[in-house]
């Protein structure tokens, strides 16, 4: 038996592309459909093994389903990717180029940004912290990338001490002007996978992440020898308050994106009935005026 467990936006997607593979579509929150967490608890058999890539579970949910299937004595494999073992022309991750964050749009520098997580970690008596949320990440480094479609984000992982940073990053990302910067803040370059050995060498310390976002094997890794301290990213809270030069560009950005969206409305008044159009040519449009505005990088 096969299953993909999906939420409403994909609902009609995935009836079209799973016809005829053998591949049954679950309905996520629809009456009658179990969780993947339920579905495991009633089929699993007893002593079986449960199968996934640590990399791309967060502990959280590891932890849960460990829990659950516990009562079935079964053990989990999580060291395996399986898919990509078989996967042959699977395409290169990402490597867009990484760029420095002026202050003069965040109103706060990378420095003042890290001194204030060190100083949640003091509270928190944790002497390292794991991060893996790459919105946090570019929040306390000032840096933006394009990794990720209409997220400007780099593909990266950070481990902060009292007094070190470590940043894992495929280095193709970095110029010599972000290398300096980042050299100046006290971040040390590492390649992007290095950081599966680095969170193994850690013991005896006190360290502070979220499971919900860091994943399981780096959370596997670090258990035992260490103090772990779970609670929310300091990062997540400190970022909702925004400083006043970041509300004032907010406001910039709202102001820019209207006269995009009213000289949108008034073409579309002017030429609907006239010329041919659908959703997409009207959606891209839309995205030409507001390409036009100073600034702009992408939807």
């Amino acid at each position: 038996w096969a299953g993909l467990w999906t939420d409403g936006r994909y609902f009609v997607q995935a009836s079209a592309e799973l016809k005829d593979s053998g591949v049954e579509l679950m309905k996520m929150g629809q009456p009658g459909v179990p969780t993947v967490e339920q579905y495991l608890a009633d089929h699993m058999p007893e002593q079986g093994v449960l199968g996934f890539d640590g990399r791309v579970i967060n502990s959280k949910t590891g932890e849960s389903l460990q829990e659950r299937l516990s009562r079935k004595q079964a053990s989990i494999c999580s060291d395996h990717d399986l898919i990509g073992e078989i996967w042959s022309d699977r395409p290169a991750l990402s490597a867009e180029p990484v760029w420095i964050l002026d202050s003069k749009y965040t109103g706060e520098s990378a420095a003042d940004r890290l001194a204030k997580v060190r100083e949640k970690m003091k509270e928190n008596g944790a002497e390292v912290h794991i991060l893996t949320a790459l919105d946090d990440i570019a929040w306390m480094l000032n840096i933006r990338g394009n990794d990720i479609p209409c997220n400007p984000v780099v593909l990266s992982y950070l481990i902060l001490t009292e007094t070190e940073g470590h940043l894992f990053i495929q280095e193709a990302t970095l110029n010599d002007e972000v290398k300096q910067y980042l050299a100046g803040l006290g971040i040390s370059i590492h390649p992007y996978d290095a950081v599966y050995d680095f969170a193994a060498g850690i013991t005896g310390k006190t360290i502070l992440l979220e499971k919900a976002k860091v994943n399981y094997t780096i959370c596997q890794s670090v258990m035992g020898e260490n103090t772990i301290v779970n609670v929310m990213n300091p990062a997540s809270s400190l970022k909702a308050l925004k400083t006043p030069v970041e509300m004032e560009n907010i406001r910039k950005a709202h102001i820019k994106d209207g006269v995009a969206v009213t000289r949108f409305v008034y073409w579309l008044k002017k030429n609907i009935g006239k010329i041919p159009m659908d959703e997409v040519s009207v959606a891209e449009k839309l995205e030409s005026f507001r390409k036009e505005q100073e600034g702009y990088i992408e939807p």
